[in-house]
């Protein structure tokens, strides 16, 4: 069970045409105030026209999204501070600085003088670039364009950070210290709205995940409830079967046994409870085991459950 922090966000029947195209179809979600919320669709599902209006850079045709209970619309610039995004495409300045980028973004956000050069001071030593502080964005490596692309969504403090495909092309490293600095700031109490296209990234920060799918909102729910929704495969080959080992698979709980040719397989509840009752049968009929392929659940299976497999353009 999830404890629940109060709603900062609600999305409440959401709907957007592009003239004779439904981008969104009535999506409506909460996420809590210091979540870290993973956002997942195919591409085409309308997860950036979902953020534009989340984040005020879009009008909904019907519908509406609140920040705190406040109406977020296109023309309320004071509300849209409260929100820091990183959106997929780098939105850097080439010919500046690392610390002459975040200094304009700083400004966009009403901060000035020593209180911006300390924050912008912060940010640079938050995304490990303290030392490339002087030198021009434009010979800066993609993994170090995608960190400060990162800096620039927190520079002014936001109370709610949208990443948008963060990791997109980046080295192992720069990855790693991205995850790190997600972790961080959110654990000092940012809302943060992760999407990505990469589900062990998802998997692996978030707790709980919305999908999309076509517009609309097709699972909504812990990671560990999406998981359950799917199950989990064990295939077991022996070298003789028998009538006892038979009745005694048939029997294990929350699990439906399907008899191939070669072997046993258990379609599951609970992977890891199932495995030691099953390696206690297995002992006690004494069955010589040959094989055992074990396969939890994942994200990216409840994904293409849920979504299906057919390409996305």
């Amino acid at each position: 069970m999830i404890l629940r922090m109060p709603v900062l966000v609600e999305v409440r029947n959401v709907v957007k045409h592009y003239g004779p195209i439904e981008a969104l179809a009535g999506v409506s979600l909460d996420i809590d105030a210091g979540e870290l919320f993973g956002l997942l669709g195919p591409n085409g599902a309308g997860k950036t026209t979902l953020i534009g209006i989340m984040t005020g850079l879009a009008a909904a045709t019907a519908g509406e999204v609140r920040i705190a209970g406040r109406l977020i619309t296109p023309t309320d610039h004071a509300a849209r501070c409260d929100v820091g995004i990183a959106p997929q495409e780098l939105a850097l300045y080439p010919d500046l600085t690392a610390r002459e980028n975040l200094a304009f973004f700083g400004k966009l956000y009403g901060m000035s003088g020593a209180a911006l050069d300390r924050r912008v001071d912060e940010v640079l030593t938050a995304v490990g670039l303290s030392e490339r502080a002087s030198h021009r964005v434009g010979t800066f490596s993609g993994g170090m364009q995608r960190r400060l692309n990162f800096g620039a969504a927190i520079v002014h403090r936001p109370r709610i950070v949208v990443l948008d495909e963060p990791t997109v092309g980046v080295d192992p490293q720069s990855r790693a210290h991205i995850f790190e600095e997600v972790r961080r700031l959110n654990a000092t109490g940012a809302t943060i709205i992760y999407t990505s296209h990469y589900m062990e990234e998802v998997q692996a920060l978030c707790r709980r995940v919305g999908i999309l799918d076509r517009g609309r909102l097709v699972a909504c729910d812990s990671v560990a409830a999406l998981l359950r929704s799917l199950g989990g495969t064990i295939g077991v080959r022996v070298e003789r079967s028998s009538t006892e080992l038979r009745a005694r698979l048939a029997e294990l709980p929350d699990t439906e046994l399907i008899e191939k040719t070669s072997e046993f397989v258990l379609r599951c509840d609970d992977v890891r409870a199932t495995v030691p009752r099953l390696l206690a049968i297995l002992k006690a009929t004494d069955a010589a085991v040959t094989g055992l392929d074990i396969r939890e659940p994942n994200l990216e299976r409840v994904f293409l459950h849920l979504t299906g497999r057919e390409l996305r353009d």
